[in-house]
């Protein structure tokens, strides 16, 4: 059953990274009164300045991680790369662990993600496993793929498609996933949060336009223009995956839509994540507090759309790098419906992310519009 009474004062929530999707977390816990203390190992980290607690320090350390978790009431996260070893022995020591330290032990690597979905009958593409760049070659008839990278890989990182076999020399020299090629229509993707007593609820489908080159997603349209079919197909699935993951906490799914009407997982991510950002204006629940309210253990927030909204994801200018200068912003926030989140950064450089704009209307072809416009006039340069 959820807490009959709440008493934030009491609570010291422990958050791993402190990058963006923490800073944006702790924008929702100031509401609350929550204490966040945050684990990072860039000094300046987004988080610093407005943790109650910051401490600079490795993710991936045991001890690090273990020592930080010590005095917390509840750990969470905001990026998978993270001990999972100390997170299960703060966990037998009673912490509370949220994403539990076994869910994130399974979707950190991409080769563990996608046996969970073939154990479970939950759809996803073909693939195959492979410890090196020689046993690509055993797979020659099978080209086209995607070859990731089992552990590391982020925003684009860590991918690399292998169109023939004659060039398996691109190819990474290290344990990777091989993703036979979709034929898909358009990307899309689901976010769904269940807290501990079992209570889920799911965002509406969003749809992913992504930068080419970057590999990074520029525009987020929601809703997704999809069939309502599509929709529930792809609903259905997320809360199949949160149900037999049994996850406490958000999760972020990724799907491709086929163009003869499937719904296959992506990929997910067990924490806040870059297709949720337009919920802080656009849904009446931001992903943020809904995450919050999750491992609190609260009742999940409404996640209805309050006015449709494009999410332009601000990346850092080609051929800059160095301190950075936000160009535009003035002119672009004389726009009715324009919402500015800066990350904090205070270095750019090519395609990193610096922030993101959410732009709201009555009709999403407008906002749309709206949204490239305002693309074209914000440049983030050194």
């Amino acid at each position: 059953m959820p807490v009959t009474y709440f008493q934030p004062d009491k609570l010291k929530i422990g958050v791993l990274g402190g990058g963006q999707l923490g800073r944006m977390m702790i924008q929702s816990a100031i509401n609350y009164n929550l204490y966040i203390c945050c684990l990072d190992p860039d000094a300046n980290a987004p988080c610093k300045a407005i943790a109650n607690e910051f401490t600079k320090g490795s993710l991936t350390d045991y001890d690090t991680v273990y020592k930080f978790g010590k005095d917390k009431d509840i750990i969470t996260i905001e990026i998978e790369n993270v001990n999972v070893e100390a997170l299960k022995a703060l966990q037998k020591e009673g912490k509370k662990v949220f994403p539990q330290p076994e869910v994130i032990e399974i979707i950190k690597d991409k080769g563990l993600q996608k046996m969970f979905y073939q154990r479970n009958d939950i759809p996803s593409p073909d693939f195959f496993l492979v410890e090196n760049k020689e046993q690509i070659e055993k797979y020659r008839d099978f080209f086209p793929f995607f070859q990731k990278l089992r552990t590391g890989g982020y925003d684009g990182k860590g991918v690399v498609k292998l169109g023939h076999p004659n060039k398996i020399e691109r190819a990474f020299e290290a344990p990777s996933v091989l993703e036979r090629l979709v034929d898909f229509e358009k990307e899309i993707s689901v976010i769904v949060a269940r807290n501990e007593s079992g209570e889920v609820k799911c965002f509406p489908a969003v749809e992913c336009e992504f930068n080419p080159e970057a590999n990074l997603v520029e525009f987020l349209f929601s809703p997704a223009d999809i069939k309502k079919s599509i929709d529930k197909q792809a609903i259905d699935i997320a809360v199949k995956i949160a149900e037999k993951l049994n996850i406490v906490g958000i999760l972020a799914v990724e799907l491709f839509v086929t163009k003869d009407g499937k719904v296959l997982v992506n990929e997910v991510a067990p924490r806040p994540h870059n297709s949720g950002h337009q919920t802080i204006e656009a849904n009446i629940t931001s992903q943020f507090e809904q995450h919050l309210r999750a491992i609190l253990n609260l009742p999940l927030g409404d996640t209805s759309i309050i006015k449709p909204a494009v999410m332009i994801n601000l990346l850092g200018e080609k051929n800059h790098e160095g301190p950075a200068k936000y160009e535009g912003l003035s002119d672009a926030l004389k726009y009715k419906g324009v919402y500015v989140h800066l990350y904090g950064k205070t270095t750019t450089k090519p395609f990193r992310k610096m922030g993101h704009i959410t732009v709201i209307d009555d009709d999403l072809n407008l906002a749309k519009k709206k949204a490239i416009t305002v693309k074209d006039i914000v440049k983030i340069i050194s």
